[in-house]
């Protein structure tokens, strides 16, 4: 199963390789270590009456707690971020990042979403990002202040890592991340077009027919005319157990920032769509870190973007060119 991938929605509709070859001269490489988020206290959510589950929810949560026990035992789902046994170079992690950065995974075909990788423009936010954590009618009242905690946590440690404003706030939200179960998600019609107004359709039912096999998913909404972000909204699947509902939250809320594809020569990374990695790693805070570099501008392509990233990429690496 694949964790449902961004998608990115322009006005109208906008939606979210070269593979990494070994250099003749093995260059420098950097070995990952991750990061501890600082811990985030918050006051837990109100309690509310909570709506019980459907059957198909409920078979939902059977089939995810299933599918994370198969990850573990096989080794996968890992949260240290990589070890001796991930480096990697200043040449993959640039390549990783124009691949990841400035590549689409799927294109609108007429009112219909399909998979397509295509070159695209860096896009980023230049404006600050305020998150605010939204939870459906069938979300149980004790999952509530765990995942609003897990979400500050993070927001708090992409904005370390990416210099930019990126705050948890209800007031002028911008970046809604939702933890809805089957029935919430299914009802959620409403809520979706108040939040994105101008989205494609074919976005909002990207998001209302999320099949089982798609974990989560974030679809964004540019400025008008411009590479920059205006809103976005993640899904988070609330039938999902705790670790797997924690790898959506890193993979979303940082795909939302701007990373919108995936690569399999990414590693360590959770762009990738083998699931090694659960968390955001350190190879991941240097796509985050590279993508906010104020030598890189929205709007550019990958012929114009690729010398700059290179040359963060070393300084980022401690390496010399290669």
């Amino acid at each position: 199963m694949k964790k449902g991938r961004g998608l990115f929605a322009a006005i109208g509709l906008l939606v979210l390789s070269a593979c990494a070859t070994a250099p003749v001269a093995p260059p420098p490489t950097v070995t990952s270590s991750l990061r501890q988020p600082i811990k985030v206290a918050l006051p837990p959510p109100r309690a509310v009456t909570i709506s019980p589950p459907s059957s198909q929810s409920a078979h939902l949560s059977t089939l995810y707690a299933r599918l994370e026990r198969q990850f573990l035992t096989r080794g996968l789902m890992r949260t240290d971020g990589g070890g001796p046994d991930t480096p990697f170079t200043d040449t993959q992690l640039a390549r990783n990042f124009v691949r990841i950065a400035l590549f689409d995974e799927y294109v609108s075909d007429g009112d219909l979403l399909r998979a397509k990788v295509t070159a695209t423009e860096l896009s980023r936010w230049a404006k600050p990002v305020r998150v605010s954590v939204e939870f459906g009618d069938t979300i149980p009242n004790a999952q509530r202040p765990k995942d609003t905690v897990e979400v500050a946590s993070y927001v708090d440690r992409l904005a370390r890592v990416t210099g930019h404003d990126i705050t948890m706030s209800d007031a002028n939200a911008n970046f809604h991340v939702m933890f809805w179960n089957e029935d919430d998600r299914l009802g959620a019609a409403s809520r979706l077009n108040a939040l994105l107004p101008d989205v494609a359709p074919s976005s909002i039912r990207a998001i209302l027919g999320l099949p089982a096999d798609q974990l989560c998913v974030v679809v964004g909404v540019f400025e008008p005319g411009q590479s920059t972000y205006a809103k976005a909204v993640a899904v988070i699947r609330g039938e999902h157990p705790d670790l797997l509902r924690k790898s959506c939250i890193h993979e979303e809320i940082a795909q939302g920032l701007g990373l919108p594809n995936d690569s399999p020569a990414a590693r360590p990374s959770i762009f990738n769509d083998d699931e090694e990695f659960a968390l955001l790693t350190t190879h991941d805070e240097f796509l985050l870190k590279i993508l906010y570099d104020p030598r890189l501008r929205p709007g550019m392509d990958a012929a114009a973007a690729a010398p700059i990233v290179r040359q963060i990429a070393t300084e980022l690496t401690g390496g010399s060119a290669s």
